[in-house]
């Protein structure tokens, strides 16, 4: 049987909305909801939250302990080599990336992914090349070989930070596939990086009828959305926008 491993990536000190890990929905943290959401999938094997050693992440590691999630603490900047000294421990043989900033992410997309992966031979699947699916369901996987070479060959600090855009972008020397929605949902917008996101995010549950985190999935949510366009004009930001800017400083 593959061995899938699914690693979060999750901190406190974001620039945007600091803690946004850690605050509440249905109940419980914010990254707590997630991992219950990602341990629905059929496909993963083990789940682990990658985290940095900086002070900033020590309640972060606290509340991951209290909630049986287990917590890799790693370097707070170079974030490709957290994520890979993280799936390490595990030795799997692929890896899923998922960030913390996802409470929404799919099981079923999540499955979905993997099996491309497996199914493909690539080296590289993802849901978001080009996207098609709500920013907040971005399921990126890899070969953990692919992985290990990434983080022995990538030196741009934009590779460091997000991890993944030398699997992304080396197509001479990854194949990738990606999986397509039915329809184009990617003008929704269901990740958390502002206080008005999470304000979505929770409506967006209280009209889905949402009583634990695994309750509803992506089409409940869609049903929601259609019959409340209301809630599109909650939160309006640009998608991928830590990236651009990383991308920004290496141009400037």
């Amino acid at each position: 049987m593959t061995h899938v491993v699914a690693i979060i990536q999750a901190r406190m000190s974001s620039t945007r909305f600091p803690g946004k890990v850690l605050r509440p929905l249905l109940g419980m943290p914010l990254i707590a909801f997630m991992a219950q959401r990602v341990r629905a999938a059929q496909r993963i094997s083990d789940l682990a939250v990658a985290t940095s050693t900086d002070h900033s992440d020590d309640q972060l590691a606290v509340v991951l302990q209290d909630h049986g999630v287990p917590c890799f603490r790693g370097d707070l900047n170079d974030v490709l080599d957290r994520f890979f000294r993280a799936a390490q421990q595990y030795q799997p043989d692929i890896v899923v990336r998922l960030t913390g900033d996802c409470p929404l992410i799919d099981p079923g997309v999540i499955d979905a992914v993997i099996g491309a992966l497996e199914t493909s031979g690539a080296d590289y699947a993802s849901n978001v090349d080009p996207p098609t699916f709500p920013d907040g369901l971005d399921v990126e996987c890899c070969r953990f070989s692919a992985l290990e070479r990434a983080w022995r060959e990538a030196r741009l600090p934009s590779e460091r930070e997000h991890v993944t855009p030398y699997l992304r972008t080396r197509k001479d020397l990854f194949r990738s596939v990606n999986v397509r929605s039915l329809a184009d949902f990617s003008d929704l917008r269901w990740t958390v990086d502002y206080p008005d996101d999470l304000a979505l995010i929770t409506e967006l549950l209280r009209r889905a009828g949402a009583g634990h985190p695994a309750a509803c999935d992506r089409f409940d949510f869609y049903r929601v959305m259609e019959g409340a366009p209301d809630l599109a004009a909650l939160n309006h930001h640009p998608r991928n926008e830590g990236y651009a800017q990383s991308l920004a400083r290496e141009e400037s």
